[in-house]
């Protein structure tokens, strides 16, 4: 049994919902210098884009993304592991669950920004297969009034 399969059987996988958006926000506020509001995840799920959740046997938030089709491509718009289960390979299988959707939307590739701080988000996109393909200067509010790129990155499907 490889580790899907069996991450499979612990976790539930399942839409998101307007009713886990309080979850998925304090889970944003743990993992995130700068988080999304409840206000930026209520509107993707309004607008339509494609949300997902991952809890753990106990109904505990493990990890959510939201992704958005924008014709042969798909947006990963945010992603995240709670702090307490990162390093088990969840992102991993997060990153699976994205592609596949994606797929079943029918696109033939994966964008995302990720700050060049978050070494740890780059080493797991990097190891999946993304690339490097640009980046956007001043993407991310960062400390102080400053202001942090983006890397783009991209994986074909």
């Amino acid at each position: 049994m490889n580790k899907a399969d069996i991450f499979d059987r612990l976790f539930e996988y399942a839409p998101m919902v307007v009713g886990d958006v309080d979850d998925v926000v304090v889970l944003e506020q743990d993992v995130y210098p700068h988080p999304w509001t409840r206000g930026n995840f209520v509107d993707s799920l309004a607008t339509g884009y494609h949300g997902w959740i991952l809890r753990d046997d106990q109904r505990a938030l493990v990890g959510y993304f939201l992704l958005m089709a924008v014709l042969d491509e798909a947006h990963l718009l945010n992603v995240a592991v709670s702090f307490e289960r990162q390093g088990e390979g969840i992102g991993r299988y997060l990153l699976d669950k994205v592609a596949a959707t994606a797929r079943g939307l029918m696109a033939e590739s994966l964008l995302l920004e990720v700050r060049p701080s978050n070494q740890r988000a780059l080493d797991v996109y990097l190891k999946y297969g993304f690339t490097e393909i640009g980046r956007r200067k001043g993407y991310y509010p960062a400390h102080d009034g400053q202001r942090e790129d983006a890397i783009v990155m991209r994986c074909v499907l």
